[in-house]
Formats: structure tokens, C-alpha cells, sequence
């Protein structure tokens, strides 16, 4: 198994119930989209990620103590709080913060996860973005999607159920099919309008229902670049908290066609050189991943040959 960001660490055990115990527990606190972190000073390396202009040179979590104020642990209400579970026999919390809520304390601040990778602690970066799905779920579940009465959690599963219809909501993942294309010596990559300026990556798109992966893919490449593929080889998967996917990455091969960006979708597509490759997205993400993993063995190939 290839180790990926965001994949669940070693060591952690999921749960539902626990005894809150702010002194002997990671906290994974976000206000929207962004953790809470006591941040260094800026980094002095330029950052890898195209979304991310700068980066902190370290990162942690907050400690109960460092934060402790009229004897809160945090100095303000949380919208809600959710067990995770333990990591390494330390209990792991979720909390949502108010979007009206004061700043933090100095120094700290409130960080989105792209610019956390590589800063804060492998674990407890997976973990966040573990939390930040639990939280978006357990916002948007809080009346039942039938009737609409409120909804209550249950304590010994991740549910929510509508005490009038029965209805349970669990938290449910968007699969999401990568295919990196190739042919002799180059690879098919694309750009989405919302992309940063100049960035490439391999084309991606959301499974629909009564399809298997194969199919996805097959039809997401002649939909969004009207070439069709053959020989599906799976590559890895990887969670993938933007908001809540499961990415699954496989290289195939360029069976026909000639590129036809599908308008709307694909602001641009092009075959490039495995020795001349443009823009690509940070190492935090599969799509990096898939396409260094392909173009090494690509490059290999043609040494040898």
C-alpha cells in the first residue's frame, strides 16, 4: 500500500463515545475549512503548491493548558464537538467553532489544511482532515433529509437518525475516478478553469450510479478530452477531505482519438513529454502522485530502450 496524505495513521483506533479530557487529548478544532494551529514564523522555502503562497515553518496542534481562559479549555463555545477516536491510546476530538468567534490567542492561528502539509505532524494532519468531514457531515445531517425533523445522534455508531421517519444519515464518501493517460513517451493532462494559472494535472470525475470504476473512467477521459483508453491499471487511492471523496488513480493507455477539451469542464488539454512537463499540483494530492510515479516509469523505459 502506498502511504498517502490524509490516509489513517498508525496507531489510530476510530470510536464514537468517549469521557472528554481536554488535558490528555488532541483537539482538532476548525473555523470553517481552516484548523486551529500554534504556528511558527513563515518558512523561508519557496511552497510546492500552486494553491498555497506561503507555508509556516512548523505547526502544532493546541495544548488544553496553553489555551486554558476563565477554566475553558477554549475561550469560546463550541457549535459541536465529535470523538474521533484514539491515536496511540490518546483520545481525539473534533470541535466546530463559532464563524463569529474572536481571534485567536497570539501565536496561534487559524490554518487550511493545504497549508499545513508537511508542517504539522503527519498523524495529526491525516486526522484533521479526518475531522473536518465529520464536522461538514454532522452540520449538514442535523434535520432529516425525509421530513425534516431534527435528527439525534446515535452513541454506539456515526449516525444520525430522524426519531419521526427512522431515517439514518451516515457519513458518506464521493468517489472520484483519476486517469492518467499515455502514450509513447508523453502523458494526456489537462487544466480546469478553476486551476491556478499555468497548472496541469491528470483528468478526474465523480463515479455515477450503475457504474463500476472502469466505466468512469473510460467515459469521464472521452467526455472531458474525447479520446477513448484501454488497459486500466490501478494506481492507489487516497482520502481526499475537499470535501469528503475517495480518489482512486489508474494509468491507462491512449487507444484512438484526437483532443477535444469539453467546454465548460476543460479550459485546456495537451500531450507532454515525459522530459517536458508543465505546472503540476503539490505532492499533497494523488494526481501528483499518479503522474511522478508514471512518468519515472516512463523515463526508465526509455533509457533502457
Amino acid at each position: 500500500m502506498i502511504d498517502m496524505p490524509f490516509n489513517s495513521p498508525a496507531g489510530f483506533q476510530a470510536a464514537v463515545a468517549a469521557q472528554a479530557n481536554a488535558a490528555a487529548a488532541h483537539w482538532f478544532v476548525f473555523k470553517g475549512d481552516r484548523l486551529l494551529v500554534e504556528l511558527g514564523p513563515p518558512s523561508g522555502r519557496p511552497s510546492d503548491d500552486p494553491r498555497v503562497a506561503a507555508r509556516p515553518s512548523w505547526a502544532r496542534l493546541p495544548g488544553g493548558a496553553a489555551l486554558l481562559k476563565n477554566n475553558n479549555w477554549l475561550w469560546f463555545e463550541p457549535v459541536r464537538t465529535l470523538h474521533l477516536g484514539q491515536l496511540a491510546g490518546t483520545a481525539c476530538w473534533a470541535a466546530e467553532a463559532p464563524a463569529a468567534v474572536d481571534g485567536p490567542p497570539a501565536g496561534y492561528g487559524w490554518e487550511g489544511l493545504r497549508a499545513l502539509f508537511s508542517v504539522l505532524e503527519d498523524a495529526h494532519f491525516a486526522l484533521a482532515g479526518r475531522a473536518i468531514q465529520l464536522l461538514d457531515w454532522d452540520r449538514n445531517h442535523r434535520h432529516c433529509g425525509r421530513c425534516g425533523a431534527p435528527t439525534q445522534s446515535k452513541a454506539e455508531e456515526r449516525a444520525r437518525v430522524c426519531p419521526a421517519c427512522k431515517l439514518a444519515a451516515y457519513p458518506r464518501l464521493s468517489p472520484a475516478v483519476m486517469a492518467l493517460v499515455r502514450r509513447e513517451g508523453e502523458i494526456l493532462l489537462g487544466r480546469s478553469p478553476r486551476f491556478p494559472p499555468g497548472m496541469y494535472s491528470a483528468l478526474a470525475g465523480f463515479v455515477e450510479p450503475g457504474e463500476s470504476l472502469e466505466q468512469c473512467l473510460a467515459r469521464e477521459v472521452e467526455e472531458e478530452v474525447g479520446v477513448k483508453v484501454s488497459r486500466a491499471r490501478y494506481f492507489t487511492s487516497q482520502p481526499w477531505p475537499f470535501p469528503n471523496s475517495l480518489m482512486i488513480a489508474f494509468i491507462c493507455d491512449w487507444e484512438s482519438g484526437e483532443i477535444r477539451p469539453q467546454e465548460g469542464e476543460i479550459e485546456a488539454a495537451a500531450w507532454f513529454n515525459v522530459l517536458q512537463l508543465p505546472k503540476l499540483p503539490s505532492r499533497i494530492s494523488i494526481a501528483r502522485r499518479l503522474i511522478d510515479a508514471a512518468v519515472q516509469e516512463m523515463r526508465g523505459t526509455a533509457q533502457e530502450t
